[in-house]
């Protein structure tokens, strides 16, 4: 990977809570005119459950998408469901092409084996987009594996991430300008 490249991630403690971070941040640089690809997530408690549904938005535009298997209350281990993600790596992969800035909600178990979002990132960032990750505790180490030298590792705190992003697409304009 390249010294152009741009890539960093976020996490925010607290269950949901950098799912929610990254969507108002998405929010925020949509309404500032950037155009994003990627996905945010959110996730829905549903009432006399422990676990909630976790939907994923396809930026910027949809679909919207299931991507927890309702197992029941009292099912272990991993709820997510590979199929559906990998529809989401399909509908990213399509809105790629335009875009300023990929998000992707959560480097996760899939994205630690190579597989989920990691080829769309790759394409991102071999192509000069900045890409903007979530990343929990779990998964921090084979983020920091995959990504090298490359990686920053942005405060949860919104400021700084939107100035990193403005920044990040920024110089890619320039760059891309220049050349």
């Amino acid at each position: 990977m390249s010294a152009k490249m741009k890539l960093a991630c976020v996490s925010v403690a607290g269950r949901g809570a950098t799912d929610a971070f990254l969507s108002d941040i998405a929010l925020a640089l949509e309404a500032a005119g950037m155009r994003l690809a990627g996905t945010v997530q959110s996730n829905l408690e549903r009432v006399g459950r422990r676990r909630c549904d976790m939907d994923i938005r396809v930026l910027p535009d949809g679909p919207t998408l299931r991507i927890s298997e309702d197992r029941g209350d009292l099912a272990r281990g991993c709820r997510l469901d590979a199929g559906v993600l990998e529809e989401a790596v399909v509908e990213v992969a399509r809105r790629l092409d335009g875009a300023d800035l990929l998000i992707v909600n959560k480097f996760g178990k899939r994205e630690a084996e190579g597989k989920g979002l990691v080829p769309i990132v790759a394409e991102a960032l071999e192509g000069g987009m900045p890409v903007l990750l979530g990343v929990n505790g779990l998964n921090l180490q084979a983020l920091r594996d995959f990504a090298g030298d490359l990686l920053e590792e942005l405060p949860a705190e919104p400021d700084a991430v939107i100035a990193w992003a403005t920044g990040a697409v920024n110089a890619q304009t320039k760059a891309t300008t220049e050349s």
